[in-house]
């Protein structure tokens, strides 16, 4: 009896992973409910290829910018950088803030996201040279908590950009994360970001590619089911067993 688990264990293993391309979870981990439910999002969804961006900076910008906004709106500010070529670290470190704010006006409190855009920049400029090869060698628990000191960029921002631009293995909590699984009673609405954050890396290895998917596939759930009027009838975590 405990071959044929065996096997059929494995032939799940082998099963997921010729759809996924990131590295598996050890065997104590595959039956966790937080795997489940990225297994099953990534079934229904598929890749997301996220974060948009071509760039390091423009995902670090993007990241900044989309803060208490849509994406469609951070869209058209990065545009506005594109078109007018500042979107690269030298010519943001040379561009006054008033200017900024203009080109980025189309995501929203664009005076107070200018200020931020240029206290980051600042900050690489005397931290690293200007140069995001040096940061990005640094420790994640070190870089983390110099980037939570630079005035104006939370949490979820800061490991957006070591997750996303960084590629550090650290998991992205947002109001989606927050709303899902409060709803899954898997964690309870009072918990703090850190606390949130913790369980899933505590029950997901230890990934880049992992935690960068599956925050991905909960934004895309958020944005088409799990929204402020949500289409619960539409979940396609329903029928999963917590």
């Amino acid at each position: 009896m405990k071959d044929i688990v065996l096997i059929a264990m494995l032939l799940f293993l082998v099963g997921l992973r010729s759809k996924c391309t990131f590295p598996m979870p050890s065997m104590s981990k595959i039956n966790n409910i937080f795997f489940k439910i990225f297994k099953r999002l990534h079934e229904v969804y598929g890749p997301q290829y996220w974060w948009p961006g071509q760039t390091r900076i423009e995902i670090i910008v993007g990241a900044i910018l989309t803060q208490n906004t849509a994406w469609v709106n951070v869209e058209k500010a990065i545009t506005n950088l594109e078109k007018s070529g500042v979107l690269s670290v030298n010519k943001l470190l040379d561009i006054k803030q008033d200017r900024l704010a203009v080109l980025i006006q189309p995501s929203g409190y664009y005076n107070v996201k200018a200020k931020r855009l240029n206290n980051f920049m600042r900050f690489l400029a005397k931290e690293y040279n200007s140069s995001l090869d040096n940061m990005f060698k640094e420790t994640l628990p070190g870089l983390r908590d110099k980037l939570i000191s630079v005035n104006g960029l939370g949490e979820e921002t800061v490991d957006s950009i070591l997750l996303y631009a960084g590629a550090k293995p650290v998991f992205v909590v947002d109001a989606y994360t927050r709303r899902i699984f409060c709803c899954q009673g898997l964690i309870d609405k009072d918990n703090t970001y850190q606390q949130i954050q913790q369980k899933f890396m505590t029950h997901l290895e230890n990934d880049t590619e992992l935690f960068n998917e599956y925050h991905a596939l909960i934004v895309r759930l958020g944005k088409d089911v799990c929204r402020k009027k949500p289409k619960c009838n539409e979940c396609p975590l329903l029928d999963l067993k917590m």
